[in-house]
């Protein structure tokens, strides 16, 4: 028996690990594992991405039963699963997709030292982002730690092998379909665990689609900073998840628009990042930016998770974000710059609270964000740089549109006054940082 265990590519469309699984072996077996582990750790037990995780399974599920096979769906710590499944099945493989968070990482050495004790090969391979680890690095081999001229070095890869991106060796797509025949046939249906069974209620979140219309993509780099106009694409969650495939939306941004493109590059950008230096998922990129002198006040804190803070734009994303589990892009970065720069509040606090709250939430770009937004991480610009809410607001949401659609007690009474003012929160921030870098 071959296995094949899915995790953050539901998919069977284009899925590099499991490709070369069907293509060289027979008998093939998905599986995939509600990881206790991670489940265990969310605080909200009615979490959306809970609900479109067991969703996905579901379908998963029911795909592969049409084509006359069947997913075997486990819960519980992945080791124990992996113990069992071996003292009860005789496995020759394992194939599967990398993953470079630092707990999917540590968990796949345990499995994959499980496995290979007991003479299972194991085989794992590149599948959620367009180039991983040392793919792209400089001339002398070191890691890349400015997004620009790693740009140009990923582009340059890209077009080794051809003259047009959509041509791209790298785009092309993995042909599963051709080779599901090697699906092992099952005979009878295993059971698909609930939530509830799970300890988790259904969230009635509405989940954002994985088709995205081209005007869309086409436009993209002319809406993409207004949050009032629908123009992005919401694909986070599908990239998160694997729900879509990398290479094609990739091979169509190439040929629609070089901006919604460049926002794939940083997918794999701050992956990379992440891979090459795991301390930012603790820390600051910069060590140095550890040394800044947080105020965490918990009451300011508090006031920006909800949404009240007396800044309009900032509170309109905060509560666009508490009530459909997503944020604006351009939002994300007043709200973390407010939240870092105005209220001195450690930039931790807020990638946290992020990661509970996004249906997209990313670790390598939800922690790239909220460095850049602190000033702490691998953006070349000085930590000087403070939005004004005010000024983003005129810039972008001048007529307020997306202002009054999540505030609707704006411009009355009920609606709270400023928790810091401005100019002197930005005089504070900069005394601030820098006694903090001159330590």
């Amino acid at each position: 028996m071959t296995i094949f265990w899915f995790r953050r590519d539901l998919r069977l469309e284009d899925n590099a690990g499991l490709y070369y699984a069907l293509k060289h072996h027979n008998d093939i077996q998905p599986i995939f594992i509600f990881d206790t582990n991670i489940l265990d750790k969310l605080s909200d037990k009615d979490d959306a991405r809970v609900t479109f995780l067991h969703d996905t399974i579901d379908t998963l599920k029911q795909s592969l039963q049409a084509l006359g096979a069947d997913l075997w769906v486990f819960y519980g710590d992945p080791k124990m699963v992996w113990t069992k499944l071996v003292s009860e099945h005789q496995i020759q493989n394992l194939y599967f997709n990398h993953d470079f968070e630092s707990y999917a990482t540590a968990r796949d050495t345990v499995i994959k030292e499980l496995l290979q004790s007991h003479k299972i090969n194991v085989k794992s391979f590149k599948d959620h982002i367009i180039f991983e680890k040392s793919e792209v690095v400089k001339d002398d081999g070191l890691p890349y730690t400015v997004f620009t001229p790693y740009k140009r070095k990923w582009f340059a890869k890209l077009l080794s092998k051809t003259s047009t991106a959509k041509d791209s060796y790298y785009f092309k797509s993995y042909p599963t379909a051709n080779y599901y025949s090697s699906f092992a046939a099952q005979s009878s249906i295993s059971p698909m665990i609930s939530l509830a069974e799970m300890g988790f209620e259904k969230n009635k979140a509405t989940f954002p689609s994985s088709i995205v219309m081209q005007s869309l993509i086409k436009a993209y780099d002319d809406n993409r900073n207004f949050p009032s106009i629908d123009g992005t694409s919401r694909l986070g969650l599908h990239f998160r998840f694997g729900t879509i495939s990398i290479r094609q939306k990739a091979v169509l941004a190439s040929q629609l628009n070089d901006t919604f493109l460049n926002e794939l590059i940083w997918r794999d950008f701050y992956s990379q990042i992440l891979y090459h230096f795991p301390h930012v998922e603790k820390g600051s990129f910069r060590p140095e930016y550890d040394n800044i002198l947080w105020r965490n006040d918990e009451a300011d804190f508090d006031a920006w998770c909800q949404g009240k803070t007396g800044y309009p734009i900032v509170d309109a994303g905060m509560r666009e974000l508490l009530a459909t589990g997503h944020m604006h892009n351009r939002v994300r970065m007043i709200t973390a710059s407010f939240l870092t720069k105005h209220l001195l509040i450690d930039w931790r606090w807020g990638e946290a609270w992020f990661a509970r709250q996004l249906l997209d939430f990313d670790l390598a770009s939800n922690n790239g964000g909220w460095q850049w937004a602190a000033g702490c991480g691998t953006d070349a610009a000085p930590y000087f740089r403070i939005f004004s809410p005010d000024a983003q607001t005129e810039k972008f949401d001048k007529q307020k549109s997306y202002i009054r659609r999540w505030i609707p007690e704006y411009g009355t009474n009920n609606y709270p006054a400023p928790i810091v003012d401005h100019k002197i929160a930005r005089e504070r921030c900069l005394a601030t940082y820098k006694a903090g870098l001159n330590k």
